[in-house]
C-alpha cells in the first residue's frame, strides 16, 4: 500500500503588533515624576501616565526608544473606548534604580515619622453601684433596720436566725451594720451641716437688713415727696368753687395723704 501523504499546512498563529507610531507629546523623563509614581524594578517597569493618571507598563525598556504601551482612558469593557494621548509616548530613563529606591525609602521613613504611634486606650467603664450602695448615704440606722426586717418577712430564703440569706438580704445586712457603725459620725456631720445652714441664713438676713438701712432714708424721702406731689396734683385738679360733696372728697383725700406722710416720717 502507498504511504499516506501528509498535508503540510501553515498554522495560524498570533503575531505581536509591530508599529512605529510615536506620540506627538514630548518625551517623558522619569526624573520629573515623583518617586512613588514609577517603578524601576525589572519585574514590573511601569509608571503613572500623566495624561490619564493610570499605571502603564513600558514597552521595550532596554532598547533605545522605550515607549508607553497603548492604553485607553476608560475602564475595561467600556463601549467605544478612547485612546489615551499618552500612548506610544517616548520615555527617557534618567534615573538610577538605586537612587530611586533610596528616595522612596527616605520618603516612607519621613511619612512614618509624622504618624503618631501612641496607643489610645479605651476608657474603663465604671461598675454600676448596687441599690444598697446608692441608698446607704440616704438611710439612717432605723430606716436600714426597717428595710432589712421588711425584706426578711417577704423573702423565703432569708431565715429569721440570719444563717441563710439571699444576695439582697446579705447586702441589706451589710447596710445595717454599716449604718450602725457610721451613725455617730453621720449625726455629727448632719448637725454641723444644719448649723452652717442656719448661720448662712442669719448672715443673709443681716446682710439684707444692712442693705435696707443704707437705702431706707433715700427711699423714705422719695415716698414723702411722691405723697406731696399727689397732694399738689389733687389740689390743682379741684377749682376754687367746690360744693359740699367735692369739699368732703377733697378733705378725705388730704387726711389720707397726711396720715401717710406721718407714717413715713416715723
Amino acid at each position: 500500500m502507498p504511504a499516506p501523504t501528509l498535508e503540510r499546512t501553515a498554522q495560524k498563529r498570533l503575531r505581536r503588533t509591530r508599529t512605529r507610531a510615536v506620540s506627538a507629546l514630548p518625551a517623558l523623563a522619569v526624573s520629573t515624576l515623583r518617586p512613588h509614581e514609577y517603578d524601576l524594578r525589572p519585574a514590573c517597569i511601569s509608571l503613572v501616565c500623566p495624561s490619564c493618571r493610570t499605571w502603564v507598563p513600558i514597552n521595550k525598556p532596554g532598547t533605545l526608544r522605550p515607549k508607553l504601551v497603548p492604553h485607553h482612558m476608560e475602564e475595561a469593557g467600556t463601549e467605544d473606548p478612547r485612546r489615551c494621548p499618552g500612548s506610544h509616548r517616548l520615555v527617557v530613563f534618567d534615573m538610577d534604580i538605586e537612587r530611586w529606591w533610596q528616595r522612596l525609602t527616605e520618603g516612607v521613613a519621613e511619612t512614618d515619622g509624622r504618624r503618631s504611634n501612641r496607643v489610645t486606650r479605651k476608657p474603663k467603664v465604671a461598675v454600676a453601684p448596687a441599690i444598697t450602695q446608692i441608698l446607704a448615704p440616704l438611710l439612717d440606722e432605723k430606716a436600714a433596720v426597717k428595710l432589712y426586717e421588711a425584706h426578711n418577712k417577704g423573702c423565703a430564703t432569708c431565715a429569721p436566725s440570719g444563717r441563710n440569706r439571699c444576695a439582697d438580704g446579705g447586702r441589706l445586712a451589710h447596710l445595717v451594720a454599716h449604718t450602725k457603725r457610721t451613725e455617730p459620725a453621720r449625726c455629727t456631720a448632719l448637725t454641723i451641716t444644719e448649723e452652717l445652714a442656719e448661720q448662712r441664713e442669719q448672715g443673709l438676713w443681716r446682710l439684707r437688713q444692712l442693705q435696707w438701712a443704707l437705702t431706707a432714708d433715700s427711699v423714705r424721702r422719695a415716698d414723702i415727696q411722691r405723697v406731696h406731689d399727689v397732694l399738689e396734683a389733687t389740689l390743682k385738679q379741684h377749682g376754687p368753687k367746690l360744693n359740699a360733696w367735692e369739699r368732703a372728697d377733697l378733705m378725705s383725700a388730704i387726711t389720707m395723704l397726711a396720715t401717710k406722710v406721718e407714717q413715713l416720717s416715723r
